[in-house]
């Protein structure tokens, strides 16, 4: 029997989110249509990390999608960076507009606009506010989530008295997201800082969260940028300081987007489907009447009020009352992520008990009425627990420390290829130089993904030149 996910991950990837009905593809280009429970897992997201931004006391605001051309022109990489994605509207109806607008590809430009308005004296700051928005990156290649034309994203901007309190921000919004990812979505993550060719467009200084896929490519999957005194130049955010000078803000920017869905579903996908972690499972516990339930209606009578019980306790439960064959319904709900099913059928009322499966676990177990609620909540956090501690042995199994070359690097690639394995994570000597990152990628596909701020083993030679390394550094495909 074949495994989709071994032959062709993509492949797997693709046919799983549209069987599963979590999208479906718009007639423009590059976009997509986020399904119900698509988008209900970015809501949960959204929920979770709204918990955050509330306890720093940073609140959410909009801004306009249209962005004027004269704010891109004011900070020089900034342009250059997304010049190539921008799409422009440049009339309406018949009339040409006096100054094309950008749809934004991320907001640094409109909000440093504004913060040199709201911002005038040391009292004002910190000044810190988050956005959940879409943005627009013409892509030329796309693939639903991870890499699309128009995607939904969070944008924090905060703007500081000095370059420790910006820093302070950055990296704790940083950790923030790693404690998202690895405790909410169950994928562990690599911290580290961007070299200068991978950092966004204008910052000081990146910071990324990385994630390795089950193919073992990378997804960056949450990055904090230190802009220092940039944007604040390039947009006029000066302020009167504490002796009684005008100096110019320190700025920061942060943002996750909807690629974490992409990367949930490929850290903890299977051949049967979805797999979801229970902490943003749409449908956490599914109820299924088994056997000729509908001659017997006491079995959905108890189901309902077991439905009853649990949602009251805030569990996404939902019962599959339709006229579908048990098998279908099995089937459907693997598909889905469902993290728990609960059958019942005569025999189960009868015996006072119900059969439960965890969507991860191979075997059904038979559990007293009286005691179901318990070991459905043992066994979602169980489940939650499981999941990360999997994806992290994963991990662990694809990381390769022992390649010093650019030679045994290939070497590395081909073999991994012929043994329909992946070539995961590689960490590597790096001399600093962007011609060393930049062979890298020409001869081997692989980028750097960032440099660690826990390194597990020193390397002191550049895997291109010889040279010796003056940073280790991850790299890795990605998407």
């Amino acid at each position: 029997m074949t495994n989709l996910q071994t032959e062709d991950f993509s492949k797997w990837y693709l046919q799983t989110i549209q069987k599963a009905d979590l999208m479906a593809y718009s007639p423009v280009r590059g976009c997509i249509i986020f399904k119900p429970d698509g988008y209900e897992l970015w809501e949960h997201i959204q929920e979770e990390f709204n918990k955050f931004l509330r306890s720093e006391g940073i609140r959410n605001a909009y801004f306009p999608m249209l962005i004027p051309q004269n704010f891109f022109q004011k900070e020089e990489d900034h342009i250059e960076g997304f010049a190539p994605e921008l799409p422009w509207v440049t009339e309406v109806g018949s009339e040409k507009l006096e100054e094309p607008l950008a749809l934004r590809p991320t907001s640094e430009t409109m909000i440093g606009s504004a913060f040199s308005e709201w911002i005038n004296s040391y009292r004002d700051l910190p000044y810190e506010i988050n956005q959940w928005a879409n943005v627009f990156r013409w892509e030329k290649k796309t693939l639903p989530f991870l890499r699309t034309s128009e995607f939904l994203w969070q944008e924090g901007h905060t703007a500081h008295e000095n370059e420790e309190e910006a820093r302070v921000r950055t990296e704790k919004v940083l950790e923030a997201y790693a404690d998202l990812i690895e405790n909410f979505l169950a994928i562990p993550v690599y911290r580290g800082q961007k070299t200068p060719s991978e950092r966004f467009a204008g910052a000081v200084d990146t910071y990324s969260v990385e994630a390795m896929m089950k193919d073992g490519k990378a997804v960056q999957a949450g990055t904090s940028h230190y802009m220092g005194t940039k944007f604040a130049e390039a947009f006029d955010i000066r302020y009167l300081n504490r002796e009684n000078k005008h100096v110019y803000a320190h700025t920061t920017s942060w943002g996750i987007s909807t690629r974490l869905i992409g990367s949930l579903i490929m850290v903890h996908g299977d051949e049967q489907g979805l797999v979801f972690p229970p902490k943003i499972a749409p449908t956490q516990i599914v109820l299924i009447p088994v056997g000729p339930w509908k001659k017997n209606p006491a079995i959905l009578e108890k189901l309902t009020a077991l439905k009853t019980d649990l949602v009251d306790k805030g569990y996404r439960v939902r019962i599959d009352d339709t006229d579908n064959s048990v098998g279908f319904k099995f089937n459907e709900w693997e598909l889905k992520g469902a993290a728990i099913r609960v059958e019942c059928g005569p025999r189960d009322l009868e015996n006072e008990q119900a059969m439960v499966k965890v969507r991860d676990l191979d075997e059904k177990v038979a559990v007293p009425f009286n005691e179901l609620e318990h070991h459905l909540d043992r066994e979602l956090t169980a489940m939650q627990t499981r999941l990360l501690e999997n994806a992290r042995l994963r991990n662990k199994e694809n990381e390769h420390y022992d390649i010093e070359t650019l030679d045994e690097l290939k070497a590395h690639i081909e073999a991994s290829k012929q043994a329909n394995k992946t070539p995961g994570f590689v960490l590597i000597g790096w001399d600093g130089s962007e011609e060393t990152e930049k062979q890298i990628k020409e001869e081997t596909g692989f980028t750097t993904r960032n440099i660690p701020f826990e390194v597990p083993v020193e390397k002191t030679v550049d895997l291109v030149s010889g040279k010796p390394a003056k940073h280790t550094v991850w790299i890795a495909r990605a998407y």
